[in-house]
């Protein structure tokens, strides 16, 4: 499974973010799980309990910095796939040739 995530503190007004990015991050390093940060969230890979148990983790870690807290997630569920990380870009830049 992949699942594209981004997590958001909604009460922090116009301040950085990259402080409680940071903080989610670290969750998903110890995770274990292969994942790709990008400018707007975060790709992992992984059996659907492992995916879905660390956007829990993640979220609810949220919560302790912020009142309010938006999580959005996108998911790509495919049985019998793994490397969709780098497989799917990697069949894209094939065709760019």
């Amino acid at each position: 499974m992949l699942a594209e995530f981004s997590i958001t503190p909604l009460d922090k007004g116009g301040k950085q973010l990259s402080e409680y990015v940071a903080k989610s991050l670290e969750i998903i390093r110890q995770s274990g799980l292969k994942y790709e940060l990008h400018a707007m969230g975060t790709i992992v890979e992984g059996e659907p309990e492992a995916v879905f148990a660390l956007i829990q983790t993640c979220h609810m870690n949220m919560r302790q910095y912020s009142g309010r807290v938006s999580t959005s997630i996108k998911i790509d569920d495919k049985v019998g796939v793994t490397g969709a990380l780098e497989g799917k870009v990697a069949a894209v830049k094939e065709r760019l040739g």
